[in-house]
């Protein structure tokens, strides 16, 4: 086991803390508890930095940058006089870029940090839980406190077949030595979706199924469009497909499924009310699972949901008192920020008594596609289901001065607000800049704003964000009627 422990300090084996997790969420955690005055051990298994910077965020979204410089150099044509041209000349080259910017980060943001923490003491090893602490490859340890934060891994679906069928998760994608000529997706969610733009921008040929639609959790009107947008790019989109088995083949693989919503192509071949879609690779991007395997949880009664997720309440304690979880481990609100987020109001908790409560009202949503989606509050369905009287607003993004400038109206803007008070309570975006036009949204929804609030707060011109403005305006007038800046 690796002890990042400074020269000198006592090691009687017992602390305030236990956190087991050496991701975001076990940093968090740890940190946090330290800067209380806790004695805290971080036990880490595997690569230290956790998803995020090694194998999630950082490596994809690189990426898929890298693809949309790609991109939008082919769509400069779209002004008047320009043409442009680029293409991928090494993908190995552009990995290993991308393996150098999460070595540097896992080092900066992790590893070098822990030298700055003295109440923290970091050791490597297979942690499991005991009534009195956590015992780490055969030591034990006491601990007054334990906090997991062990994260999540890729889920598998259960298909007929998936066993003898080679596959890539989002982990393995990223790691590809070579580019195939074509993928096939299972999965239509968050890594499907980005994961499949990015690869068709690289020059492979693409298809994406899934049960339901793209991004089921997002509203109705954004997963229409961004099915639109990326089947322009040639990415083939299946939808409601019911999965029958998986094969492997000569070239690669073939999924049998029925009941597609999608156009005959060249690598899908119907028989009756079955088709075969075949591919190069496999992709699977299913959702994750908690990983909450070995770690003695069951032994001690820790109560886990359906999932294998670990259930926690509002202060992030388990059932069994002094055992909290935070992070992907619990199987919800599965970001990186949120991750960060709840384990440092665990370690609050933790160190000083339950008086933090996890609050996700406002939880941004983003979905790194081109155009981005990104969301806050209460979707249409959610808002009717909770018995709202819902009013909406729907501003279609050719209606913002900046998409024109642009000359990309890919995008809408839907508010939705209570009627009986004018309240904001959810916003969901599609734009080329979704992604940070979503933090005003978030602010205006967690401070209270109505929509009249918003529509006359001034915004900058041509920005993006003034769509917010235009689309709280279009609760009550006609937009297209307004001059430039007005209202």
């Amino acid at each position: 086991m690796a002890d990042f422990r400074a020269p000198g300090d006592s090691n009687n084996n017992h602390y305030d803390v236990a956190v087991i997790g050496a991701g975001s969420a076990g940093f968090s955690a740890a940190i946090t508890a330290a800067e209380q005055g806790a004695r805290v051990v971080l036990i880490g298994h595997g690569i230290i930095g956790g998803t995020c910077v090694n194998v999630g965020c950082v490596p994809s979204k690189t990426l898929i940058r890298a693809a949309e410089a790609l991109q939008h150099t082919r769509a400069a044509s779209r002004f008047s006089g320009i043409r442009g041209k680029a293409m991928l000349e090494n993908w190995a080259e552009l990995v290993a870029q991308k393996d150098d910017l999460v070595s540097d980060l896992r080092r900066a943001k992790y590893v070098d940090l822990l030298p700055h923490y003295d109440g923290i003491t970091y050791l490597e090893g297979q942690a499991r839980l005991l009534p009195d602490g956590v015992d780490v490859e055969g030591i034990p340890l006491k601990a007054d406190k334990t906090i997991v934060t062990t994260g999540a891994r890729a889920s598998v679906p259960a298909i007929n077949g998936i066993e003898s069928v080679p596959y890539l998760t989002s982990t393995t994608a990223l790691a590809l030595e070579m580019l195939p000529d074509s993928l096939l997706i299972i999965g239509g969610g968050v890594i499907g979706c980005e994961l499949g733009q990015m690869f068709a921008r690289f020059g492979v040929k693409v298809t994406i199924c899934c049960r339901s639609r793209l991004v089921p959790d997002m509203e109705p009107e954004i997963s229409a469009a961004l099915k639109r947008y990326v089947e322009n790019e040639g990415v083939q989109v299946c939808t409601g497909v019911g999965y029958r088995k998986l094969q492997r083949t000569p070239d690669g693989v073939a999924l049998t499924c029925d009941s597609l919503n999608c156009d005959q192509h060249s690598d899908c071949d119907a028989v009756a009310t079955e088709r075969v879609i075949r591919a190069e690779k496999l992709l699977v991007a299913t959702g994750r699972c908690p990983n909450t395997d070995d770690l003695g949880l069951q032994d001690l009664g820790v109560t886990l949901d359906k999932n294998g997720g670990i259930v926690v309440d509002d202060f992030l304690e388990t059932n069994v008192p002094g055992i909290y979880a935070a992070g992907d481990v619990t199987g919800r609100d599965l970001f990186v920020y949120m991750a960060a987020y709840a384990a440092k109001l665990a370690a609050r908790n933790a160190t000083g008594g339950n008086r933090n409560r996890y609050d996700n009202n406002t939880m941004p949503v983003v979905i790194f596609t081109d155009p981005q989606v990104a969301s806050v509050g209460l979707t249409e369905a959610q808002a009717r289901k909770a018995q709202y009287d819902v009013k909406i607003s729907l501003l279609p993004l050719d209606q913002v001065p900046r998409a024109l400038a642009a000359r990309d109206t890919r995008g809408l803007i839907k508010l939705i607000a209570d009627a009986q008070t004018d309240k904001l309570i959810g916003a969901h975006l599609l734009a080329p800049e979704g992604a940070d036009t979503i933090q005003t949204a978030v602010l205006a929804i967690k401070s209270g704003m109505t929509a009249a609030d918003l529509g006359a707060t001034i915004f900058p011109y041509l920005t993006t964000v003034e769509g917010l403005k235009l689309a709280a305006q279009a609760f009550g007038k006609d937009v297209e009627l307004l001059s430039c800046c007005a209202g």
